[in-house]
C-alpha cells in the first residue's frame, strides 16, 4: 500500500482521490450489488413459479366445482 503523497510545491497540499481502500470499498459495493441483482432475479424466478402453479391449482378447482354443479344439476 502507498500512502504517500508527493508534492511538486510546498503549496500543493492535495490529498489524493483514489486510495486503494477506497477501490476495496468499491469491489465489495459491486459484489454486494452483484449478489442484490442475484436475489432479486431468484425471487423474481420463485415469484413466477408460484403463480404458475397458483394458476394450475385455481384450474383444477375450477374444473372439480363444474364437475360438482353439472352432477347437481343432473340429480337434483
Amino acid at each position: 500500500m502507498n500512502y504517500l503523497t508527493f508534492r511538486t510545491r510546498p503549496s500543493d497540499t492535495r490529498v489524493p482521490t483514489h486510495t486503494s481502500l477506497e477501490n476495496v470499498m468499491l469491489l465489495e459495493e459491486a459484489l454486494a450489488r452483484s449478489r442484490q441483482h442475484d436475489a432479486e432475479e431468484a425471487a423474481r424466478r420463485y415469484r413466477q413459479a408460484r403463480e404458475l402453479t397458483a394458476g394450475r391449482l385455481w384450474s383444477r378447482l375450477a374444473a372439480y366445482a363444474a364437475r360438482r354443479a353439472e352432477r347437481a344439476r343432473v340429480t337434483g
